[in-house]
Order: structure tokens, then sequence, then C-alpha cells
């Protein structure tokens, strides 16, 4: 199942901001409406929204200008800018935008099925996983990245169970548990703050997360509460692991501090569903992402496999046959 598709004069994508009450698919005809809806979070996910910005480039009328905003409007993913900087350079070589589009959206689902397919053989059999966010087909557009690598360990007969941190403000947890329930997939939603407990009583087998950007060191910009599942994991044992495809890497930030974090508006804290749950006055700090440093991760899973360092996944993309061979000319040269 795909979260977004190409009619050719538009695209249409299912309204995350609705779900999971209500599943929609909405209509968008041209870059402006692209890059208000990846504003919104009506499309959201690093992979699903360079999918968007894409297309967004092959709908637009003045793809140069366009491309600044789209890089602007989510700046901690990463996967956003290099989905803009391959549709300009396909731009130059000749390549029309819609087919260079299809190329990227092509890449992005190959990228993803093998991180979920890498992740999966992490999970063994009964096993309980925390993870975060969302991660799955709507985050990616089509298999998913951590989530992705547990629906295909829950396909595999591996019998696991979820914990699903509801991930406040924005609550993607939602999203995850609606598709987790698409696929038959227990698991029980937890608030954010009640992973500790579970670790500390043994509940909690594996946590697996995605990422928005990864610093060269390993550092790595997810979701905020990530970072504080990082450091309950390392001091419970609890291996922690990060799942993302290579456009969610980026060599030219040395760490983690250098990663732009962005700031939301105080009302998706303050507010739910659009009422008021603060008292007037009171005000609020919204960081979408936090930084997890690279000593608390295990492992990352990118298309190339399962690296218990960030110098040895590095070292992996230097081989021109490996799995990121038409992705590592096109982006990360």
């Amino acid at each position: 199942m795909r979260a977004i598709e190409f009619t050719g004069q538009s695209i249409r994508m299912i309204d995350q901001s609705l779900l999971p009450h209500r599943e929609e698919w909405i209509e968008l005809r041209n870059a402006g409406e692209i890059i208000d809806a990846i504003k919104r979070m009506k499309v959201r996910g690093a992979p699903a929204i360079g999918v968007a910005a894409a297309y967004a480039l092959a709908l637009s009328e003045n793809p140069g200008k366009d491309a600044e905003c789209l890089k602007s409007a989510r700046p901690t993913a990463v996967e956003l800018s290099h989905a803009v900087d391959f549709m300009l350079g396909a731009c130059r070589n000749g390549m029309a935008l819609p087919q260079a589009a299809a190329k990227w959206e092509g890449m992005n689902s190959k990228r993803c099925r093998l991180v979920s397919e890498h992740g999966s053989s992490l999970v063994g059999k009964g096993q309980r996983i925390l993870t975060h966010c969302n991660t799955g087909f709507l985050a990616a557009n089509e298999h998913g990245t951590a989530l992705g690598a547990i629906k295909m360990a829950h396909g595999q007969g591996k019998g696991v169970s979820v914990y699903v941190d509801e991930t406040r403000p924005r609550l993607q947890g939602a999203l995850t548990s609606w598709e987790l329930l698409k696929h038959g997939v227990p698991h029980q939603v937890v608030c954010d703050s009640a992973a500790g407990y579970l670790m500390k009583k043994n509940e909690i087998d594996l946590v697996m997360v995605g990422a928005d950007r990864i610093a060269a060191n390993g550092d790595a910009a997810n979701k905020i509460g990530t970072y504080t599942l990082s450091v309950l994991a390392r001091e419970n044992s609890i291996p922690f692991y990060v799942l993302a495809p290579l456009p969610s890497f980026d060599a030219d930030i040395k760490a983690g501090d250098e990663i732009e974090v962005e700031e939301r508006s105080q009302k998706e804290v303050l507010e739910i569903r659009g009422k008021r749950v603060y008292p007037q006055g009171s005000s609020a700090e919204n960081p979408a992402f936090d930084i997890t440093p690279a000593e608390n991760i295990a492992g990352f899973v990118c298309e190339n496999g399962i690296f218990r360092s960030i110098d040895e996944l590095w070292e992996s993309t230097r081989d021109p046959d490996s799995a990121s061979g038409e992705l590592l000319k096109s982006c990360l040269r």
C-alpha cells in the first residue's frame, strides 16, 4: 500500500492529520499545495516527504524557487533536501521532472524494503518491541523503516508484540496503531512516560526507531522523546536500533549539535484538537525532534545492511556494488 499516488496532473495522498478516525485522500495539484501539506503534516515521515517533494517539483512552474521553499518546509529532515537536489540534478541532465520523480519514488521503495528486510532479522521470536512515532508506510510511502521491519517480522511468524508510544504532542502513535491494526499485529499503546517502568519490569526486549537526520558521527535526530528512550534503554541493557535509508544520513553534518531542530507551534502542546487544556498565560516549548548520541545506539540499519558502528556504515557506501549504488551517484556525491 502507498500513501502517495501520482496521477500525472496531481498527487493523491492520505491526509494523515485526519487519521485514525477518517481515512481521506486529498488531491494536490501544484507545488504550493504540497509544500503547505508538508508544513501542516498532512504528509510526514522523512522518506514520504521526500517523495512528496519530488512530485512537487514535477508539478512546479518554477522549480528553482519552489526547491528552496521545500527545503525549508521541514528543515530537520535531510531526505527532503536530498530529494530536491536529486530532482534539480535530473533537470540539469535533461530528464523530464515527472520521470525523475517516479525514479526517486522507485528508489525510495527499494531502499525502505531493504531496510525492513534487514531490520526484521534483528527481531527474535516472541520479542516485545517498543517503537516511537510512526515509521510505517505512512511515513515512507511504502514498506516503512522501523515499523516496516516489525510488520515484516510479524509476517514471518515470529509472534512479536509491540508497545506503541503515544508520541506527544502530535500523537503519531495513533498512526502506528492504525497501521498495526491493519496488519493484525498485537500491540498496546503506552504513555511516553511509561517506557522506563516497562523496561525496568523486563517487559521490553528491543527498541526500534527511525530517524530524520543522522550526522557523520552517528548522532541521530528523531521525533522528540527518542533521546529519552535511548537513555532508558542503555540503562536497562536493551538494544536500541535506528533504522533509516541512506538519504537520511548526512555526511556534511559532523555531529548532532549541528543539526537544525525544528520548533513547532506552542498550540500543539497547549491544545488538544483545537481545545486549550492549559491555563491562559502558560507558554510551551515545542521542539519537534531531539538528538540521540551515537553511543546510545546499538546499531544502524540501512539498505546496505546492519552496522554496529557508524564508521562501518559509511565504509559500506564506498562500495559501488552496494544496494545504494544509484543513490550514491546522484545524492551523496
